[in-house]
C-alpha cells in the first residue's frame, strides 16, 4: 500500500514549497537549492575511484554526531568521497564544515517516488548511512531497487515513536525490513526496532560518547567561572515554553522590587546564583531575548560582544541592573560554543526534558564535567539518562520548579557539586567506542 503514501507525498509538494518559503524568512538557508528537495540537481557527479559514502544527518544534533563517524570513516576508507544530506538549515550549515575536496552536500529529497529515484541515480552511493531515526519508505525502496545498502546507525527508537510506527505498520514494517542493517544505541532500542522488522545486527552504544569537547572552550569557561566568583546555573538547549517556566519561577522567588528604569533583579538563595539560558535553536534567540525583557528582567546577550562574563560597563550598555550589580539573565545566543557554556556552568538543567519533547543530549554536558538536572521527559536519550543517574552524574526532578530548587541546593554545597562533576567526567569516558564498532560494520558491508 505504499502507493497511497506516495500519492499523499506527491500531493503535499506544493505545501512543502510554501513551508520552505515561510521558514526562509527567518532562516534564509531554507531558500537555498530548493530544487534539490525534489530530486533536481545542477550537474552530474563524476565517478570516483574510492567508495562513495552517503551520510544523512537531518538536523544539527545528528550532524554533530555524524561528524565523529565521518572522521573515523575517512581514516578507515582511503579515497572515500562523502555525500552529505540534511533536512534542516542548521544541519546543512554545520555539515558544510565537514566537507573536503570532491565531496558533495545536498538536501535530502522529499520522500516521493520521482525525487528519491533521481537522487539515488544521480549519486549512486556505495552505501547509505541514516543517522539515528530517519527512515523514509520511498527512499528505502529506491535504495533497495538500485542495490544501495542502506543502514541505520546510532539507531534509537523511543517507546512513543515505536507505538506511532506500529499504528502505521503497513507502511513502517516494509521500510524497516528493507534496511541492510541496523546498529542500535541500546538494548531497548534494539528490541523495539526488531519488533518493526529491522535487521538489527548489533548494539554498539551511543556515538555521542565518542565526542571530545573543545578543551580550549571548556578551559575558557572554567576560567570565566572562577573570575566571576559566584555559581552559574544554565538552562541548556532549552525548547519552547521552558524559558517561560524558568522565568515564572524566578519571578515567584524574586525578593527584590523594581530597580533602575523598572528593570528587575534576582537575589539568589545560593550565593547570588547567576542564571544563563542557552536556547536549542538559533532561530529562537531573538524571541527568547524578547521574552526575558518583556518579563522585566535585565538581559545580557553573548552575541552583543564584550567581555564574558560581562563587566559592569558591558551590563550597563546592555540594559542591565543598577551599577555594580550583575545582569539578571545571561543569554547564550551564539553557535558552536556549548563546551564554553558547560565549562562556565556549575550545573545544567536539561532542555527538552521539562516539556514532553524527549530531552536533549546530556552526554555533552557530562563530557565537560557539568552535572545535569533532568526533567521527567528524557525518552529520546532514555538509556543515557538512566546511565547518568546510576553514575551519579545527573539527578531527576519532576518539574522546572524542582529543578531550580535542586540547582540552588546543589550549588549551596560545593563539595556535592564537585562530586557530581567528577562523576560526570567518569560517566562520559566509560562508554566510548561506538564509532569504531560502526566503522568496522560499514567496512564489512562494503566488502560483502
Amino acid at each position: 500500500m505504499r502507493w497511497l503514501y506516495s500519492l499523499l507525498m506527491v500531493l503535499a509538494q506544493p505545501g512543502l514549497r510554501r513551508k520552505l518559503a515561510r521558514r526562509a524568512l527567518a532562516e534564509p538557508l531554507y531558500a537555498e537549492a530548493v530544487p534539490e528537495r525534489f530530486g533536481e540537481y545542477a550537474s552530474a557527479w563524476p565517478a570516483s575511484p574510492g567508495p562513495t559514502v552517503w551520510v544523512h544527518a537531518v538536523s544539527l544534533g545528528e550532524t554533530r554526531t555524524a561528524a565523529l563517524l565521518i572522521v573515523l570513516l575517512r581514516q578507515a576508507l582511503p579515497g572515500m568521497r562523502l555525500l552529505l544530506t540534511h533536512g534542516t538549515a542548521t544541519g546543512r550549515a554545520e555539515g558544510a564544515r565537514l566537507l573536503q575536496a570532491g565531496d558533495a552536500q545536498v538536501w535530502l529529497p522529499w520522500d516521493s517516488p520521482g525525487p528519491v529515484r533521481r537522487f539515488v541515480e544521480q549519486f549512486r552511493p556505495d552505501i547509505g548511512i541514516l543517522m539515528e531515526t530517519e527512515v523514509w519508505p520511498n527512499l528505502v525502496a529506491a535504495c533497495q531497487h538500485q542495490g544501495v545498502p542502506l543502514v541505520l546507525a546510532n539507531a534509537r527508537l523511543s517507546e512513543r515513536s515505536f507505538h506511532k510506527a506500529q499504528r502505521l505498520a503497513w507502511l513502517a514494517h516494509p521500510a524497516y525490513r528493507a534496511l541492510a542493517a541496523v546498529w542500535a544505541q541500546a538494548p531497548d532500542d534494539a528490541r523495539r526496532l526488531q519488533a518493526l522488522g529491522s535487521p538489527v545486527q548489533g548494539v554498539f552504544g551511543n556515538l555521542k560518547f565518542d565526542a571530545e569537547p573543545d578543551a580550549s572552550q571548556v578551559a575558557a569557561g572554567r576560567e570565566a567561572r572562577v573570575s566571576l566568583g559566584r555559581p552559574v546555573a544554565m538552562l541548556a538547549s532549552s525548547r519552547d515554553e521552558e524559558e517561560a517556566q524558568l522565568l515564572d519561577i524566578l519571578e515567584e522567588n524574586r525578593p527584590l522590587g523594581p530597580v533602575d528604569n523598572g528593570v528587575l533583579a534576582i537575589e539568589s538563595v545560593a550565593n547570588q546564583l547567576q542564571w544563563l539560558i542557552v536556547p536549542r535553536h538559533p532561530q529562537r534567540f531573538d524571541a527568547v531575548a524578547a521574552l526575558v525583557q518583556a518579563r522585566g528582567f535585565a538581559l545580557v546577550r553573548r552575541s552583543q560582544g564584550g567581555p564574558w562574563p560581562p563587566t559592569e560597563a558591558n551590563e550597563a550598555g546592555s540594559g542591565g541592573s543598577a551599577a555594580g550589580q550583575p545582569p539578571t539573565i545571561w543569554l547564550g545566543d551564539s553557535l558552536g560554543e556549548m563546551a564554553f557554556y558547560y565549562g562556565l556552568a556549575d550545573v545544567a538543567l536539561l532542555g527538552g526534558s521539562f516539556e514532553p519533547l524527549g530531552g536533549q543530549n546530556l552526554i555533552e554536558a557530562a563530557a565537560c564535567g557539568c552535572p545535569v538536572l533532568m526533567g521527567p521527559h528524557t525518552f529520546n536519550f532514555a538509556e543515557a539518562a538512566e546511565l547518568a543517574l546510576a553514575a551519579g552524574a545527573a539527578q531527576r526532578v519532576g518539574s522546572m520548579g524542582e529543578g531550580v530548587a535542586a540547582a540552588k541546593a546543589l550549588l549551596a554545597h560545593p563539595a556535592q557539586q564537585h562530586t557530581m562533576a567528577e562523576a560526570a567526567l567518569s560517566f562520559a569516558g566509560a562508554h566510548a567506542g561506538a564509532g569504531q564498532r560502526t566503522v568496522v560494520a560499514v567496512q564489512a558491508l562494503l566488502l560483502s
